[in-house]
């Protein structure tokens, strides 16, 4: 999954101005305990973080974005 899909499918799910506190706040155990901007930065395949997501709040991605 390309970088910029990542975030327009974050931004989807979570609205645009909260899209990116959340990934820089919220620590994901799928993760390693990173946030989803310390995982990206530090290289975790995008597709990976997502997934992370999807498991972390089911009911809050639409099944069109998972």
């Amino acid at each position: 999954m390309r970088l910029t899909d990542f975030w327009q499918r974050l931004e989807q799910a979570f609205g645009s101005a909260y899209a990116h506190s959340f990934a820089a706040d919220h620590a994901f155990a799928d993760l390693g305990g990173r946030t989803i901007d310390e995982a990206i930065a530090q290289g975790v395949d995008t597709a990976t973080v997502w997934r992370a997501v999807v498991t972390s709040y089911p009911d809050r991605v639409p099944a069109r974005l998972r």
